[in-house]
């Protein structure tokens, strides 16, 4: 009976490693989905939006793919990044028209899902751009003729 007892224990682990190791084995993402994903990258790209992580993140899990895996270190991001080349150049030649059709489709008011891109934020400098004369020099600057030439 004892003999028996460590058979059984034996049996049930090497029962259990299989779907132990199932459960980490997943599907690759579908190619709609990382088209999709490349597609919000070269809109970021070449539109100067910024992305909507939650948003983004939402649409891709409805897809069963999480943001990691089309990262570009992730497992996929190799593909993402040929997508991503090719429809940043597609959209660069029409760029007016690429990004109005892209906010209208995923921006703040966009038709398939608000938010996923949102509008570039200025730029925080010190002094707003009326402030700051044509060769003004700000402090900390140099002048071209304070600069002497290396010798």
């Amino acid at each position: 009976m004892f003999a028996r007892l460590p058979l059984a224990a034996g049996l049930v682990t090497c029962l259990a490693l299989p779907l132990a190791a199932q459960a980490q084995i997943r599907n690759a993402p579908s190619p709609r989905a990382l088209e999709f994903a490349a597609y919000i990258f070269a809109a970021a790209n070449v539109c100067g939006y910024r992305i909507g992580t939650e948003e983004f993140d939402a649409l891709l899990e409805k897809q069963n793919v999480r943001a990691a895996d089309v990262s570009p270190r992730g497992p996929f991001g190799g593909r993402v990044q040929t997508m991503f080349a090719l429809m940043s150049n597609q959209m660069q030649l029409n760029r007016e028209k690429a990004c109005i059709a892209v906010a209208g489709e995923y921006g703040p008011e966009g038709n398939v899902s608000k938010n996923v891109l949102l509008p570039a934020e200025a730029p925080a400098a010190g002094a707003p751009q009326s402030e700051i004369k044509p060769g003004e020099i700000k402090p900390g600057e140099t002048k071209p003729s304070d600069v002497k030439p290396a010798q």
